[in-house]
């Protein structure tokens, strides 16, 4: 399925689809901890949400989680309160927030009950927000943990927007999933941190960088090239790579590669030495017939009637 570029760009979120609501951390301990579930859907792009039903006395340890965490109480909740080592934050109830980082363990004492949203957010998601709305490296920028007592805009979202629609029903389901895209922008602008020295996208690549990212390319157009690996010539992350090597050569990383593959082609089938699939082998796609279709929507030609013009005379 993740055949890089020689087929499609390999980026980060290809895998989402294939997620079960299990794989997120906190819904699989909630799940397992016999947490009465409302309501659960995805909401597209690795994003997914559930409603819990939370009642009882004692206290609660989640492991760190492989995603963030936006907690919202839809309703109560004031009983509840997050421990810190002797200390506490408490719970101001109804529409409080509270939101946590992946990788951080958490402690939570209860006494009472209260109607909890959750929304999981897988870090890549988060940091292509931050880029999209910081425009900044992600590997500098982190989300922080943070309680708030109440946050109108978050608010808005979720109960105008998300909790009166259907989860299940086809025809909500794009304002479900754009509804989920507001509410990660809106985190990575208002509860993200920048570390010391953190590189904020202005301009492209330097031209040192972008020469050695296509020196690399043209040494390794037979690969099964991907984003990750462009961007580790670079000394960048695939996000901040993708959009500073777009603003120097005027398109995207797939787009190049995959230019640069049909020009090795052309000198291949002109010079005529070498039988089609072995062409396509030698410039990285994956088939003679991939190999046929991305050429053909490039130069008007099939491989053979480009050969054809060199050879039939």
């Amino acid at each position: 399925m993740d055949r890089g570029l020689a087929g499609r760009p390999r980026f980060l979120f290809t895998h989402f689809g294939m997620l079960r609501l299990q794989d997120y951390a906190i819904f699989n301990h909630l799940q397992q901890s016999g947490a009465p579930l409302r309501a659960s859907t995805r909401l597209g792009e690795g994003l997914a949400a559930a409603l819990w039903e939370r009642a009882g006395h004692g206290h609660y340890r989640y492991k760190p989680a492989n995603h963030h965490t936006l907690s919202f109480w839809v309703a109560e909740g004031a009983g509840f309160r997050r421990l810190r080592g002797r200390g506490y934050d408490p719970i101001h109830g109804e529409s409080s927030l509270w939101v946590v980082p992946a990788g951080a363990p958490t402690a939570w004492e209860a006494a009472g009950k209260g109607r909890l949203l959750h929304f999981y957010i897988p870090k890549q998601v988060f940091e292509a927000r931050v880029v999209e709305t910081l425009d900044a490296d992600p590997n500098l920028i982190s989300l922080r943990e943070e309680g708030l007592q109440r946050d109108p805009s978050l608010e808005n979202i979720i109960r105008s927007i998300i909790l009166p629609l259907s989860w299940e029903e086809p025809a909500d389901r794009i304002a479900i999933t754009e509804a989920g895209e507001m509410l990660t922008t809106y985190l990575a602008a208002r509860c993200s941190e920048r570390a010391p020295g953190a590189l904020f996208i202005r301009g492209g690549l330097a031209p040192v960088v972008l020469r050695r990212v296509k020196e690399y390319v043209e040494a390794n157009l037979e690969r099964d090239l991907a984003i990750e690996d462009l961007a580790a010539v670079a000394g960048l992350s695939p996000y901040h790579f993708a959009r500073t090597f777009k603003r120097s050569t005027g398109c995207g990383p797939y787009a190049y590669v995959l230019r640069r593959r049909t020009e090795r082609a052309k000198r291949l089938l002109a010079a005529g030495k070498m039988s089609l699939p072995d062409v396509a082998q030698a410039c990285g796609f994956g088939s003679q017939s991939h190999f046929s279709a991305r050429f053909r929507e490039i130069t008007g030609l099939t491989p053979r009637q480009f050969g054809r013009c060199f050879h039939d005379r």
